[in-house]
C-alpha cells in the first residue's frame, strides 16, 4: 500500500531509503487505524544497521520501501531527520512503541497476536504484559521452528494469527528476518503487522535495556555491543562506519538521488540548544569521515 504522509511530518530519504517522519502521537494512531479496519499493513523499525543492509541488499531495500510505515528506531536516524529539517524528530523504536500501543489497547478493548521469539520468551512476555495491562486481550503467541516453514505450515500460521481476530501482530523475529516475513504475508494476514525485533527479549527480561541516559544519547547500541560483543560486533562497528560514510555524502549532497526526495520541512520552531550541538556534532563527524574515506581511496 505504500507510505502514509503524517499530519505532522512526511516520507524524507536517509541514505537513500525512505523514513517517516511522525510524532508517537501519529505513530499510535495509525496503527490504531489500521488495527480497528484489520488491514493488512506492515511497519519497518528502521536503525543504523536495517538500513545500511538494504543498500547492499535490493531485496530488502524494495520491503522497505513499499512498507506502510518505516519509522526512526536508532538515534542516527532521528538525527539524520532533524538534519534535514525535522527539527523535532524523535526516535521511534521497536520496545517503546509497543509498550505503548499495549497500553493504548488495553483502554480499547483491542486483542494483538505475538509471533516469534522462543516458547520461554513468549510466556514470559505474556506475563510481564498482563501483569502492566491486566485488561490487554492477547489473541495468540506463537514460536515458529527455526528452519523454513512447509506452505502448509505456513497457511496454518495465517489462519491462526487471522482466526484469532487480532487487530496488530506483533513480530519479533530480528532483521531482517521479520521485514521479509511481513512483506510476504501482507495481503494474506489480515491486521498490522510491527517487526519489533529485540522487543519481545527487552520486554520478558531476558536481555536488560540500556539505562535511559544511554537512550536519549544515541548509546543504546553500544549498550547492546557489550551485552552481546560476540555476536553484535561486526555488525555495529562495520555498518556503523558505513553509514557515517553514507550519510555524510548526503548531508554533503555527494550521494546520488534517492527514489524519494526530502519534502518540504515544516515550519521551524524553537529548537533546543542541546538538541542542536548534538546533531552539528554529528554532522562535523560525518564530514570529518567523508574526508578520512576520501583520503584512503586517493592512496
Amino acid at each position: 500500500m505504500g507510505k502514509q504522509q503524517s499530519p505532522d511530518g512526511s516520507v524524507c530519504s536517509v541514505i537513500g531509503l525512505p523514513i517517516n517522519a511522525l510524532s508517537w502521537h501519529t505513530a499510535l494512531s495509525l496503527l490504531a487505524q489500521w488495527s480497528s479496519r484489520r488491514e493488512s499493513r506492515y511497519v519497518c523499525i528502521c536503525n543504523v544497521h536495517s538500513l545500511v543492509t538494504a543498500r547492499g541488499d535490493a531485496t530488502f531495500a524494495k520491503v522497505i520501501h513499499e512498507a506502510d510505515m518505516a519509522t526512526p528506531d536508532g538515534a542516527p536516524l532521528a538525527w539524520m531527520l532533524r538534519r534535514l529539517g525535522m527539527v523535532r524528530q524523535e526516535r521511534i523504536n521497536g520496545p517503546d512503541l509497543m509498550w505503548r500501543y499495549c497500553a493504548d489497547a488495553a483502554h480499547r478493548d483491542e486483542s494483538l497476536f505475538l509471533f516469534g521469539g522462543k516458547q520461554e520468551t513468549l510466556d514470559a512476555l505474556q506475563r510481564v504484559l498482563l501483569q502492566n495491562f491486566p485488561s490487554l486481550r492477547i489473541a495468540g503467541a506463537y514460536s515458529p521452528p527455526y528452519r523454513p516453514l512447509s506452505q502448509e505450515e505456513d497457511d496454518a500460521i495465517v489462519a491462526l494469527i487471522n482466526a484469532s481476530g487480532a487487530g496488530t501482530v506483533w513480530v519479533g523475529l530480528g532483521c531482517p528476518k521479520q521485514e521479509l516475513w511481513m512483506a510476504a504475508h501482507q495481503g494474506r494476514i489480515q491486521a498490522a503487522m510491527i517487526g519489533v525485533g529485540a522487543a519481545f527479549d527487552y520486554h520478558a527480561g531476558i536481555i536488560k535495556r540500556a539505562p535511559m541516559w544511554m537512550q536519549r544519547g544515541g548509546l543504546e547500541w553500544f549498550h547492546r555491543l557489550c551485552s552481546e560483543p560476540r555476536r553484535l560486533w561486526k555488525r555495529y562497528f562495520v555498518t556503523n562506519s558505513l553509514f557515517i560514510v553514507y550519510a555524510g555524502r548526503q548531508l554533503l549532497g555527494l550521494l546520488p538521488a534517492a527514489s524519494i526526495a526530502p519534502t518540504p520541512a515544516p515550519a521551524a520552531g524553537v529548537v533546543d540548544l542541546e538538541q542542536k550541538g548534538r546533531e552539528w556534532k554529528f554532522a562535523l563527524g560525518n564530514m570529518l569521515w567523508v574526508v578520512h574515506f576520501s583520503r584512503i581511496r586517493r592512496h
